[in-house]
């Protein structure tokens, strides 16, 4: 089966400044494309789409620029970038023009569960999103389960722009726990103009003693809410590696939705991905 990643990461610590990996001594080097080549491969990943790894605010332009740089390149398989932004910004609108046009530019995304619930809510972040649909990209929504009712919000506010709910919404896989995450995913899921990326749950889980049955609930459960046609893969890779190979999450995540059938197993992996990032 083809694959198309709509999560990968790339960082390089000697190029720009990520902050936040001083906090995760195991990702704190560099993950560069022959890295990511060499973990999937035999996987059959024939896209991917970058999505930006919260770096240092004065290096968002630059680490952009880089990876459209890249994704032009023809020997990887990076088809689209989610770029970092600043929608609480003021200056949202002139930093954007810096960068839309490019064909490989597909969305914005901006961190959310490391920032106070405030910053989602705010009105200039609200209008700011708005203004995406203008400009042809889509938004990736990242937030932690409890902050879910906040992303409902703003995709009440902004009807005419895509959304991606990045990790499933960032479930407590480990402590095994369904509710409220549940019900959440069921009212954000009814909103036609969301998808939900069935990608980060490994990094959530046990990282000693996950089972495909500890994911299973989730995967499930977020499946049933958006149904066949709004649900993406992702590896959230190189995160995913701090309780998984990427072939052991793929491999979970097949035998997860194996009795769902092939048609359906191409959707999850390559279809949706492919239209709802519009990709090539």
């Amino acid at each position: 089966m083809q694959i198309v990643d709509t999560h990968q990461h790339l960082w390089d610590p000697t190029l720009f400044l990520y902050a936040w990996l001083a906090s995760v001594p195991a990702l704190n080097r560099p993950f560069r494309m022959p890295d990511y080549l060499a973990a999937a491969k035999g996987l059959n990943v024939v896209k991917s789409v970058h999505l930006e790894a919260d770096v240092d605010e004065p290096y968002m332009l630059d680490e952009t620029q880089h990876l459209l740089a890249l994704a032009d390149q023809p020997d990887n398989p990076l088809e689209g970038i989610v770029a970092c932004a600043r929608p609480e910004s003021e200056d949202f609108k002139s930093y954007l023009d810096k960068i839309a046009g490019h064909p490989r530019l597909k969305g914005i995304r901006r961190v959310l569960h490391t920032q106070p619930d405030e910053v989602g809510r705010g009105k200039t972040f609200i209008n700011n999103v708005a203004a995406l649909s203008s400009y042809g990209l889509s938004f990736d929504i990242c937030v932690l389960a409890r902050q879910i009712p906040v992303a409902i919000k703003l995709v009440s506010k902004c009807p005419e722009v895509v959304f991606i709910l990045d990790h499933c919404g960032v479930p407590p896989v480990k402590e095994k726990t369904l509710d409220p995450w549940r019900s959440y995913i069921a009212d954000i899921a009814k909103f036609p103009n969301v998808s939900c990326k069935i990608s980060g749950l490994v990094a959530y889980a046990d990282p000693q003693r996950w089972t495909a049955e500890d994911l299973r609930p989730f995967v499930q459960h977020a499946i049933t809410s958006f149904g066949w046609d709004r649900v993406l893969f992702g590896s959230d890779w190189p995160v995913c590696t701090l309780s998984a190979s990427y072939r052991q999450w793929v491999d979970a995540l097949q035998a997860i939705t194996r009795e769902a059938g092939e048609a359906n197993q191409r959707k999850l992996f390559y279809d949706n991905a492919v239209r709802v990032y519009r990709l090539s």
